[in-house]
C-alpha cells in the first residue's frame, strides 16, 4: 500500500512539474515554427514562458533565436521538462538520454508506437523502462502535448493556437486525442470562455489522461474539468481528481469514446451481454460524481452554469416567455429529458392572475403574451412571482423575438438581479445574437435554442445529483474459494445460500429413482427437473427443462429424458435438478460481470427467457447500500410493479434489493476469482420475498 500511494504522489508531481516547468529542453528542435519540433519553441516565445528554453539539435548552434545544444547531455543544468520531437526509433535513445541526464518529465510527441501494433508496442515497452530506470515520467508517446496559458508553459504543437487566440481561464481540457482535447478548446473560446490547460497524452503508456486530470484538479482557480477518454486506463487517479474537484466545489465532465460491445460474446452470462465493458464505465464514473458526456456538445453546453454555479435544488424549473408556441414547445422539450416543470401552488397563480393580462393563463410555462409590449413591468413582476413559488428551483426565460418596443435591456437586468438575489439557477434562450449577447454581457447562461438550455439546465441537475450521492462502502475482505472454472447450477446456487441469497428449494439427483423421492421429499405439489451441467448454462435451449412435473413418475421421466441428454453431449458427470415449482410473483434477473480495472459491477433487471431483448436493467458498482439498490430498481421500466400495476398486488422492492447488496457483497470479496455471476430468474413473490431459482457461476 505505501509503495502504491509513493507512486500515486510521484505521479501528480510530475504531472504538475509538466505544467509548471522552470526549464525545457526541446529535442528535435526546428527553426521552422510550424514543424513539430518547432511550434512549441514558438508557442513558449509568443505565450511569454518565463522559464529557460533549450533547443536540441545536433547540426545546429541557433534555433528561433534562441542558443541550441548538440545533445541535452550538454545542458549544464538539467530541465525540468523535456519534449521529444524526433522519430519514433530515435525517441526511444532520447528519452534514454533524458533521464541520464535529470530530467524528472517529458512529452513525447513522437508516433510510431503502439498505435502501430506489436513492434511499436515493444518500443514503447523498452521507452517506458529507460525513464522508468532514473525515475523520469512520460506523457506520450503519439501525444500533442500539456498547454499552460497561465504562465506560457506551451509544451503543444496543436496549430489551433495559431487560428483561436487562447486566453487563460477557470477551465482545463484533458485528452487522449489531440482533436478531442482542441475541438471543446475552439468551441469554448468562440463562446468568450477563457481556457487555463489543453492536454493530450496520446498513447498513455505512463502519466495518463487521468493523472493530468488529478494535476488540474489540485488548481484552485480551475471550476470546470472537460477529459476526452478511449480507455479507462487509471480509474484510481480519476477518482482521486473527482475527489479534489468535489471537495473544491468544481466539476469534472467525462466524454469516454469506444463504447464496447465484447461483453456480447459472453457464453456463459447474459449479464456479460447486457453490462458489456462500458455499463462498468458508467456505473463507476456515476459513483465518482462525473457527468458523462455523450458528445462534445454535451461536453460544454452548460459551461456557463458550471461557472455561474448556483445550487440547482431538485432542479423543479419554471419558464417565463411571451410565446404560446414556446411555451408548448418548452413543456414537451421538459418532458423528453426529464427535467420537471413544476406546479404552481395558489399564491403564485393569484399574484401571477393580477400582473397578467385577462387573455393571459397563469401556468407554467408561462406565456406573457404580446402585452409585454406595452407594459415591459409584466416581465420583471411575473419572473419574481413565479421564482418566489417555493417549489421553484430555476427559472428558463425565453425570448423568442426582439426589436423596437421590447425592453431587452430591462429583461436582462430583471433576470441577472434575480438569479443574484434569490441564488438560484437561470437561463435564457434567444434565436437573436444580439439578445444572447445582452443576456451574457448581465452574466445570465444564454443559449440560441430553448433545447439547449433545457438540455444544460437538466445536465447541471443531474450533475449535482451524482454529487450528493454517499461515498461508497469500504471494500470487505477478499476470500479465496479456490474455485475456477464455470460451476453447475447446483453448486452455484449453493454457494449463492451460503452468501445470503435466497435459493428455491431443491434436490441434486443422479438417477430417475432419486427423482421420484425428490418429489416426496418436497412435498408432492408441482416441481421442476433440470438437467445439471456445467457444460450447458442454458439449459432451455436444449430442452432439459420440465416444467409443472405433477408425479413421481414424471418426475422421473423427467430426469432420465435430462440424464440420457447430457450423456449424449458429453456431459461426464450429469445431475438433474428437482425444485418446487414457484408460483405467481414476476421474474427478475441479477448478474454481476467483472471488469478488470473497475470490479464488480452487479445488474439489477426484468428477467426470464427474453432479458436480453427487453433490455431493463440498471447496473451498479460493487459494494453499494442498499438504499441505492433501490434506487436502481425504481429506475427500471417496470417500476410500477413494485407499488402493484393495474390491480395486481405489490411487490416489495427491498426484498430484490437486499439480494442485489448480498450479491455485491460476495462478488467484491472474491473479485480477484469471480468472472460472472447470472441468476435468471429471481422471483419476487407477492406476498413477499425472493427465491433464485437458476443460476451460473464463472470464475478465472
Amino acid at each position: 500500500m505505501q509503495r502504491s500511494n509513493d507512486l500515486a504522489a510521484a505521479s501528480l508531481d510530475a504531472a504538475k512539474l509538466l505544467l509548471n516547468p522552470k526549464s525545457v529542453a526541446v529535442i528535435g528542435a526546428s527553426q521552422n515554427p510550424d514543424k513539430v519540433g518547432g511550434r512549441p519553441i514558438a508557442f513558449l516565445q509568443r505565450f511569454r514562458f518565463k522559464g529557460e528554453i533549450d533547443p536540441v539539435n545536433p547540426v545546429r548552434d541557433t534555433v528561433q533565436g534562441l542558443r541550441c545544444y548538440k545533445d541535452i547531455l550538454d545542458i549544464k543544468a538539467a530541465p525540468d521538462a523535456a519534449i521529444v520531437a524526433v522519430d519514433g526509433r530515435s525517441a526511444v535513445e532520447q528519452i534514454a538520454r533524458c533521464a541520464t541526464a535529470g530530467v524528472k518529465a517529458a512529452v513525447v510527441m513522437s508516433a510510431g508506437f503502439g498505435e502501430l501494433g506489436v513492434e511499436g508496442r515493444q518500443r514503447e515497452l523498452q521507452m517506458l523502462a529507460c525513464a522508468e530506470e532514473r525515475g523520469m515520467r512520460i506523457v506520450g508517446p503519439n501525444a500533442q502535448g500539456a498547454a499552460n496559458f497561465a504562465n506560457g508553459a506551451v509544451l503543444n504543437f496543436s496549430t489551433v493556437f495559431t487560428d483561436i487566440e487562447p486566453k487563460d481561464g477557470p477551465i482545463a481540457i484533458i485528452g487522449q486525442s489531440g482533436a478531442a482535447s482542441v475541438m471543446p478548446f475552439a468551441l469554448l473560446r468562440e463562446a468568450g470562455y477563457g481556457v487555463r490547460y489543453v492536454i493530450a497524452t496520446g498513447n498513455d503508456i505512463d502519466l495518463t489522461a487521468c493523472a493530468m486530470a488529478e494535476a488540474v484538479a489540485a488548481d484552485e482557480q480551475i471550476r470546470v474539468i472537460l477529459l476526452y477518454l478511449e480507455s479507462l486506463q487509471d480509474p484510481a487517479r480519476l477518482a482521486s481528481a473527482a475527489a479534489i474537484a468535489r471537495r473544491r466545489g468544481a466539476y469534472l465532465l467525462v466524454l469516454k469514446g469506444g463504447e464496447s460491445r465484447k461483453g456480447a460474446t459472453a457464453a456463459a452470462s447474459h449479464t456479460g451481454a447486457l453490462v458489456g465493458d462500458d455499463a462498468a464505465v458508467d456505473v463507476f464514473l456515476a459513483r465518482n460524481g462525473i457527468y458523462r458526456a455523450r458528445d462534445v456538445a454535451d461536453l460544454v453546453r452548460a459551461t456557463a452554469l458550471y461557472l455561474d454555479n448556483r445550487p440547482p435544488g431538485a432542479a423543479r424549473t419554471v419558464s417565463v416567455s411571451y410565446s404560446g408556441a414556446v411555451a408548448v414547445m418548452t413543456a414537451d422539450l421538459a418532458e423528453r429529458v426529464g427535467l420537471e416543470l413544476t406546479d404552481l401552488n395558489e399564491v403564485t397563480t393569484a399574484a401571477l392572475r393580477k400582473i397578467l393580462p385577462e387573455i393571459a393563463t397563469p401556468n407554467n410555462p408561462l406565456d406573457m403574451t404580446a402585452a409585454i409590449l406595452g407594459n415591459p413591468e409584466i416581465f420583471p413582476a411575473a419572473l419574481n412571482a413565479m421564482g418566489d413559488d417555493p417549489k421553484a428551483d430555476a427559472v428558463m426565460v425565453t425570448i423568442p423575438v426582439a426589436g423596437r418596443g421590447y425592453d431587452i435591456d430591462r429583461f436582462a437586468r430583471s433576470a441577472a438581479d434575480f438569479a443574484r438575489t434569490r441564488n438560484k439557477p437561470v437561463v435564457a434562450s434567444a434565436a437573436q445574437s444580439s439578445v444572447r449577447r445582452t443576456f451574457e454581457a448581465n452574466g445570465v447562461p444564454t443559449f440560441s435554442t430553448e433545447a439547449d438550455a433545457v438540455l444544460a439546465l437538466r445536465q447541471y441537475a443531474r450533475h449535482h445529483e451524482l454529487l450528493r450521492a454517499p461515498e461508497p462502502p469500504p471494500l470487505p475482505e477478499l476470500i479465496d474459494l479456490n474455485i475456477s472454472g464455470l460451476l453447475n447450477e447446483g453448486d452455484s446456487l449453493a454457494l449463492l445460500a451460503n452468501h445470503g441469497i435466497p435459493i428455491v428449494r431443491h434436490v441434486i439427483c443422479r438417477t430417475p429413482e432419486d427423482a421420484a423421492a425428490a418429489f416426496r421429499a418436497l412435498g408432492g405439489g408441482s416441481v421442476v427437473v433440470k438437467g445439471c451441467a456445467a457444460n450447458v448454462p442454458h439449459k432451455s435451449d436444449l430442452g432439459l427443462v420440465y416444467l409443472r412435473v405433477a408425479t413421481e413418475e414424471a418426475a422421473a421421466l423427467a430426469a432420465h429424458e435430462c440424464l440420457s441428454s447430457l450423456r449424449r453431449i458429453g456431459t461426464e458427470d450429469p445431475k438433474v435438478i428437482v425444485a418446487i415449482m414457484v408460483r405467481g410473483g414476476h421474474e427478475f434477473a441479477l448478474g454481476v460481470s467483472v471488469d478488470p480495472k473497475l470490479g464488480p459491477v452487479v445488474l439489477i433487471g426484468d428477467g426470464g427467457t427474453l432479458i436480453e431483448l427487453r433490455k431493463d436493467v440498471s447496473s451498479l458498482l460493487a459494494p453499494f447500500t442498499l438504499e441505492e439498490a433501490i434506487e436502481a430498481c425504481m429506475r427500471l421500466r417496470l417500476s410500477p410493479l413494485f407499488q402493484g400495476y393495474r390491480g395486481a398486488p405489490s411487490l416489495n422492492v427491498q426484498d430484490l434489493a437486499g439480494a442485489a447488496v448480498a450479491l455485491g457483497d460476495f462478488a467484491t470479496r472474491s473479485r480477484t476469482s469471480l468472472k460472472s455471476v447470472d441468476i435468471n430468474p429471481i422471483i419476487l413473490l407477492p406476498g413477499g420475498g425472493a427465491v433464485a431459482v437458476d443460476a451460473v457461476i464463472e470464475f478465472k
